[in-house]
C-alpha cells in the first residue's frame, strides 16, 4: 500500500479524505485490511508527513483511528481525549494539523459505551477528571427525551447522550477555531461526526454534521460544466 505524500495529499480534495476513511471503515468491519509494510512506511516518512485528515477520538482502548479506518503510518492525525471533546490546545493542534501539515479533514468520532460520557452522566468527581466530565456536562442537559434513569445504568440515555457530544464537538470547533471555520467556508477542508460501534465495529458518520464545501477552484469548474 502505497505511503501518502506531499503530492497526493496536495490533490485530494475533503470528499476524496472522507470516502477513504469510509472506505477503510468498511474493509475493517469486513476483515480485508489491505497489506502494509509499515517498515518500508517507517522509511518513507522519516523526512516528513503528509496525513490527509485528523480524528478527534476517546482515549477508550478500542477506538484506535489507524485500525477503524484501516489506515497507516504518515496517514492520519490522531488527537484522543476520553470524551472526544475540545480545548484549546486540541483546536491549536488541529489548526497545526490542516493550516500547517495540509490535512484535509476532521472526524469527531465518539463510540458506543463511553466511560467518559458514564461519568458525566452520573456526575462522577474525581481529581482532575471533574474538570473533564464537566465539558460533557451540556451534552447530559441536553439530551431532553429522558425523563427517568437519567443513569450509566441506562443505556439509551448513555447513547443519546454520546452522540448529542458529538454533534457539539463539531459545532464548538466551528465556533472556536477562526482559522477552522475559514477553512471549512472555502473548501479547503471538511468536518463530519461519526459513532464507532464498540460492538460492530462499524463507524456511522452523521450527514447532519458533515460539511464539505467545493473549493473556488471547484466551483468555478462546476460551473463551467454546468
Amino acid at each position: 500500500m502505497r505511503t501518502h505524500n506531499k503530492e497526493s495529499q496536495s490533490t485530494m480534495t475533503p470528499a476524496m479524505a472522507l470516502q477513504i476513511l469510509q472506505d477503510g471503515n468498511k474493509r475493517f468491519v469486513s476483515n480485508l485490511r489491505l497489506n502494509r509494510d509499515l517498515l518500508q512506511q517507517v522509511n518513507e516518512t522519516r523526512d516528513g508527513q503528509w496525513p490527509f485528515a485528523v480524528v478527534l477520538s476517546c482515549i477508550d482502548s478500542r477506538t484506535s483511528a489507524e485500525l477503524i479506518f484501516d489506515q497507516g503510518l504518515g496517514d492520519i492525525f490522531s488527537v484522543r481525549i476520553a470524551g472526544n471533546i475540545v480545548n484549546e490546545d486540541i483546536l491549536g493542534s488541529m489548526e497545526f494539523t490542516c493550516k500547517v501539515a495540509g490535512s484535509k479533514f476532521i472526524v469527531v468520532l465518539g463510540h458506543t459505551k463511553c466511560g467518559a460520557v458514564k461519568g458525566a452522566c452520573d456526575h462522577v468527581e474525581m481529581g482532575n477528571l471533574t474538570s473533564l466530565l464537566a465539558k460533557l456536562r451540556p451534552a447530559v442537559d441536553d439530551e431532553t427525551t429522558t425523563n427517568t434513569g437519567r443513569s450509566s445504568a441506562n443505556g439509551e440515555f448513555v447513547e443519546n447522550v454520546a452522540a448529542i457530544n458529538v454533534r457539539r464537538t463539531v459545532k464548538d470547533i466551528l465556533n472556536r477555531s477562526v482559522i477552522l471555520h475559514d477553512m471549512i467556508e472555502k473548501g479547503e477542508i471538511g468536518i463530519c461526526g461519526a459513532m464507532y460501534n464498540v460492538e460492530t465495529g462499524l463507524v456511522e458518520f452523521y450527514n447532519d454534521t458533515k460539511i464539505i464545501k467545493p473549493s473556488p477552484k471547484q466551483a468555478r469548474m462546476q460551473g463551467t460544466l454546468s
